[in-house]
């Protein structure tokens, strides 16, 4: 792997892990009610990647439903956990994913586990329980709840992806007008104040919106997915381990989470878990997604 490549990979980390804390801002700080921030940043994605929708996949309603649960429907809980739980500890919880994929792999696809992949299942759980028992996870309350039922979204929707003849760019598109057609209207049945959230900081909430939606969800992702096209799996999917240290750290600068023993030590285990998770082989698990478990 060269240098250049290196480089692209680590910025896609740092982008991914600054998004937490940028959508930290957003729904907290900003007060942008969170499925209507989902919306936004879905409908964004897709008018950035509006000329992929031209070609209609053949299988158009398991495409949506399935790009439903690997963006809007995931990063909507995400968002909502995000009012309450601090992007570091939002960053650990979500390693549960990598478990939760593999897991659901054994159950709809009869994925064939060994001692390695289930010893590093069991670090991840137990790794994500710590952080969850820390100071920043138990004042967090039920948003670290939503955090993690993102991550289910996420993995459930992830093992089904690899079975569909769709790229990910194109699936970007798709996933975001199914998200638009669900969470607008979502949003404006359970939430309140949508319009004057946007009239108090336009310019600020604006910024959020487009660092979300262009520079992760079509640059770092777009970036991402080239490297998997001119590297194996096994080389770059590790670097994406990178992102909940990063998340921990950003978090720290920017929003003051609190970063204690327990939270370091979850997120140790969890990592740990996780690359066992990541560099074993596996014939039903889509790689690029099992850390990041969202388009």
């Amino acid at each position: 792997m060269t240098l250049r490549a290196i480089f692209i990979l680590l910025a896609c980390n740092i982008v991914w892990a600054l998004n937490v804390a940028v959508s930290k801002i957003a729904v907290d700080d900003l007060s942008v009610p969170p499925l209507f921030y989902a919306a936004l940043r879905s409908f964004l994605v897709m008018a950035a990647l509006f000329p992929m929708l031209r070609k209609v996949p053949a299988d158009l309603w398991r495409v949506m439903l399935v790009g439903l649960a690997i963006s809007g429907g995931s990063f909507g809980l995400l968002f909502v956990g995000l009012k309450t739980a601090s992007p570091s500890a939002a960053g650990v919880v979500s390693l549960a994913g990598a478990p939760l994929t593999v897991l659901f792999a054994i159950l709809f696809l009869r994925e064939q586990v060994r001692w390695r992949r289930a010893l590093g299942i069991a670090l991840t759980l137990v790794g994500v329980a710590i952080a969850v028992g820390s100071p920043a996870g138990m004042e967090a309350g039920a948003g670290i709840g939503f955090v993690f039922a993102s991550a289910v979204v996420g993995a459930l929707g992830s093992i089904f992806f690899k079975r569909m003849e769709i790229g990910a760019v194109q699936m970007q598109a798709w996933a975001g007008l199914a998200s638009v057609i669900v969470l607008l209207p979502l949003s404006f049945m359970l939430e309140t104040d949508q319009l004057p959230a946007l009239a108090s900081a336009p310019w600020a909430i604006a910024g959020c919106l487009l660092f979300a939606s262009i520079v992760v969800s079509v640059g770092a992702h777009s970036a991402y997915y080239r490297m998997l096209q001119t590297h194996d799996a096994n080389v770059v999917v590790p670097f994406t381990l990178l992102t909940p240290l990063m998340t921990i750290a950003l978090g720290a600068w920017l929003t003051g989470d609190e970063i204690g023993w327990r939270l370091l030590l979850g997120a140790g285990i969890a990592v740990t878990g996780v690359a066992i998770i990541v560099l074993r082989p596996t014939h039903n698990v889509f790689k690029p997604l099992l850390v990041r478990p969202r388009l």
